[in-house]
């Protein structure tokens, strides 16, 4: 710390020829009681004080008497390159209020004071301070001091986060009147410290240090270090992990048929299995050519040994390296027999079949083990499913195109689950099911006080959120114009910039959009942007509505049966005849429509057995001749109708519900028609 930081330029100085009357009243006129003397070159020669006044007017001298005659003449001076330390040290050892500061010509360019000296061990306290506090604040465990009465003095950053309270609110007042630590006055009283003491501090268990403050004057305080057991219990439970990996990994190596041997990159010899001692080699020497050649060559060396009796013996040496480093630490080499190699490659064989069987089955149930049950039956399905798969591998945009209620989000969830991104976040949203003035802040998020109303915080959007996983767009045919621009440069860029944002955010994610309608033919029409459907069209896939894949509906009402019987605790079927009408049903609304069926008929129908009876008149489909009324156009007139669901369903509440209509409107035809119970 250099005095040039903190000395007084230019100061006031007095010449040798001054007189004393010019001494006091350039004293009065800048309010010092003391300055430097100097000679007309600028060089210091004296100090004249107040104390040579008093001096002067006690031994009678004349206000004309010059202050070169009364000055102190052996004054001590000091380099400006001089530190504030070793200024403090001469002030102090020779007991001098002010030390004049000079030049290397010895010219008076400054002057030292008692204040300046303050002013500059006061700026070297406040570095100090800041930088203990800076250091307590990264501290990771938590800090807290006190003073003997109690009173909080120290609460670093750590403190704040385990205990829950903000230093500006907590320093100054007594953990007493807190209570979040009572007992740290103990140690106090005591003077003793009290070391792995557990506590609960704001819901966190924490084992606190606690020690005395102790100086000459006796215990001054406390100061208590605290720390989270449960990061404790982390890095016990990741070494107990690690020991039992490694412990894991020996078994795999000892369980191995192959001989493995272990040599580090100089060819020493660090671990080996058992298959290996078992083979009782004298192969010192081949181990060690082998490894230095893997090293030499950055890759696997194979060869073949052959022993006096004819044992032939296959080394495999390949070279490990640790993480991303280039340098080769380990090399691995494998040892086998080769006499038996006929018996494995029959092994191998019998494998590779077991194998192809175990893919086929898998490929059939690996909806299933994906978390899904998707039921197919016809071969489109199956053909959408392979694709599904297929693609999932992949990080490619897909287009999933079909009818509603077809299952396009299962097929979505299908693939999120399939990819590498099946453990990261599958954001789905319906464009067409949030209004535009807010879809493009679910989108996109927003920064705070985007727009009125917005969140103090602000807000990530729902592209942030599938950061590293999958955002599955439905009904994007919905998406306005202005916003398809926005999406198209997120794909483009892989960078999302939040409403009233500047800075735009890197997200990683794997794009699904779905619709029921053609956006080739929107756009033609210019209701949809060209280049975002290019984009969005890299892998398209279509889902056959289910009246074009009858052979997957009696599949699927087993399933929605199983599954409602299940939810519900029952134990319902259907009939055979039923089957047959919902198969011939053309099912406007899908897979989706059928499910809310089956659902119903499940709840609604007192009986175990679902028959045509219990189906609603829509799914009764003309020309099938199984009911009595039945034509080739349907029911002959309103009046059989009416009359034939009546006498069905033996509820007009019901008969409304199967034709949508009201109650009163028919019991009014009825009374028309003159329709009562058994008129048929």
């Amino acid at each position: 710390m250099k005095i040039s930081q903190f000395m007084t330029h230019n100061p006031i100085t007095l010449k040798e020829h001054h007189t004393l009357k010019q001494a006091v009243e350039i004293f009065i006129q800048h309010s010092i009681d003391g300055a430097p003397v100097i000679d007309e070159q600028g060089k210091i020669k004296g100090i004249f004080t107040k104390t040579h006044l008093y001096r002067a007017y006690v031994n009678d001298y004349t206000s004309d008497t010059p202050v070169s005659l009364l000055m102190k003449k052996d004054i001590r001076t000091i380099s400006v390159e001089s530190s504030a330390e070793k200024a403090w040290q001469i002030a102090q050892t020779e007991g001098v209020g002010r030390l004049p500061v000079t030049d290397d010509s010895g010219n008076l360019v400054a002057m030292m004071t008692r204040t300046n000296l303050v002013k500059a061990f006061e700026h070297k306290m406040l570095e100090i301070i800041n930088s203990l506090n800076a250091i307590l604040d990264s501290t990771h465990n938590g800090i807290y001091a006190i003073d003997r009465n109690g009173i909080i003095v120290i609460f670093n950053k750590a403190a704040e986060r385990l205990i829950g309270y903000k230093s500006a609110d907590i320093l100054g007042k007594s953990v007493i009147d807190l209570k979040f630590d009572p007992g740290v006055m103990e140690i106090i009283a005591s003077g003793k410290p009290q070391f792995g003491k557990k506590m609960l501090l704001n819901g966190n268990l924490v084992v606190a240090n606690r020690t005395p403050i102790i100086t000459g004057d006796g215990v001054m305080g406390a100061v208590v270090v605290i720390q989270d057991i449960s990061e404790l219990a982390s890095i016990s439970r990741e070494l107990t992990e690690t020991t039992e990996l490694y412990e894991e990994l020996n078994a795999v190596i000892n369980s191995s048929y192959d001989g493995i041997v272990v040599v580090d990159e100089n060819g020493n010899l660090m671990q080996s299995n058992a298959a290996y001692n078992k083979m009782q080699l004298d192969i010192d020497a081949i181990i060690n050519s082998i490894s230095k050649e893997a090293i030499n060559k950055s890759g696997s060396v194979t060869l073949v040994h052959r022993f006096p009796d004819g044992r032939e013996i296959l080394l495999t040496a390949n070279p490990v390296r640790y993480k991303n480093s280039r340098k080769i630490n380990r090399v691995v080499i494998n040892c086998r027999d080769i006499s038996e190699l006929i018996s494995l490659r029959r092994e191998v064989e019998t494998s590779k079949e077991l194998s192809e069987i175990y893919h086929q089955e898998l490929e059939t149930l690996r909806t299933k083990y994906l978390g899904h049950t998707i039921v197919c039956n016809s071969q489109a399905m199956r053909n959408i499913l392979d694709l599904a798969i297929r693609v999932a591998r992949v990080d490619s945009t897909i287009l999933i195109q079909g009818e509603s209620g077809v299952g396009k989000d299962v097929v979505a969830r299908l693939i999120h689950k399939a990819s590498r991104r099946a453990r990261a976040p599958f954001i789905r949203i319906n464009c067409g099911a949030i209004p535009e003035n807010l879809l493009e802040s679910e989108l996109f998020g927003y920064e705070p006080g985007a727009f009125t109303g917005a969140r103090r915080e602000g807000k990530p959007g729902l592209l942030e959120l599938a950061h590293r996983g999958t955002l599955f767009l439905d009904e994007i045919a919905e998406l306005p114009l202005s916003l398809q621009v926005k999406l198209l440069n997120v794909l483009q860029d892989g960078e999302v910039t939040r409403l009233g944002g500047i800075r735009p955010v890197s997200v990683d994610l794997r794009l699904i959009a779905a619709t029921n309608k053609n956006l080739d033919s929107l756009v033609k029409k210019s209701l949809f942007r060209a280049d975002l459907y290019y984009r969005l069209n890299v892998v398209p896939i279509t889902i056959p509505p289910l009246r074009e894949r009858r052979s997957d509906i009696p599949a699927l009402i087993i399933h929605f049966l199983r599954k409602y019987n299940e939810k519900y605790k029952l134990n319902k079927s259907i009939a055979a005849d039923a089957m047959e009408y919902l198969v011939n049903y053309k099912w406007p609304g899908n897979v989706r429509e059928l499910a809310n069926l089956i659902e119903r008929l499940v709840v609604i129908n007192a009986h175990d057995n679902i028959t045509t009876k219990d189906l609603p008149t829509i799914f009764l489909q003309p020309g099938r001749n199984l009911h009595p009324g039945f034509t080739e156009k349907g029911f002959g007139s309103e009046k059989e109708l009416i009359e034939e669901l009546y006498n069905r369903l033996r509820s007009t509440r019901k008969v409304a519900e199967a034709l949508g209509v009201h109650q009163s409107t028919v019991v009014r035809k009825m009374k028309k028609y003159n329709i009562k119970p058994g008129n048929r």
